[in-house]
């Protein structure tokens, strides 16, 4: 019933563990110039993208999430720094940008991702981490690397979706 565009969206999922392969830079960089096109309140842009690749430096920022794991685990945490003085509609802009960021890796064949980095105070930590001060925060990060091998067993993350009807609820 979907087109096949409308369906590769329901097959995407987040990608918790990674191959031991590095992704190029380019490829990286590839992405961001493809969500740096993602619409925002009055066109401002309030974002920046800083890629990491440093394995000390994706630990520390993986201790500044509760579930921020994936991280250390991935070749590249792609650090998404929002402008603190940007407006109320920056973290929606962000998020419509990091959901870019998700589909354009799916489609380079990457698995990715999202990451919170919460409370404040490790939004600051992590914008620091990556060299840069205020007004830019690190909320986000995309963990971002060549989806690795499953492991066996049963997933502690619930699967499936709520049904349609719960979700969709006319007036």
């Amino acid at each position: 019933m979907l087109p096949d565009a409308l369906h590769v969206l329901t097959t995407i999922r987040a990608t918790r563990v990674f191959a031991d392969r590095p992704v190029p830079r380019d490829l990286v960089a590839a992405l961001a110039d493809t969500a740096r096109w993602t619409g925002s309140a009055r066109n401002r842009q309030p974002w920046r993208f800083v890629p990491v690749t440093d394995p000390d430096l994706r630990r520390a920022l993986a201790g500044l999430g509760r579930y921020a794991l994936p991280l250390a685990v991935a070749p590249v945490a792609l650090v998404l720094l929002s402008d603190a003085e940007a407006g109320h509609d920056t973290e929606f802009d962000l998020g419509r940008v990091c959901q870019t960021l998700v589909v354009a890796a799916h489609f380079a064949g990457l698995g990715s991702c999202p990451v919170s980095l919460y409370p404040e105070a490790n939004a600051v930590e992590a914008a620091a981490l990556v060299g840069h001060a205020h007004p830019w925060r690190a909320h986000h990060a995309l963990a971002l690397g060549w989806p690795g091998q499953r492991p066996r067993g049963r997933s502690a993350i619930p699967t499936g979706r709520k049904d349609l009807s719960e979700v969709f609820v006319e007036p």
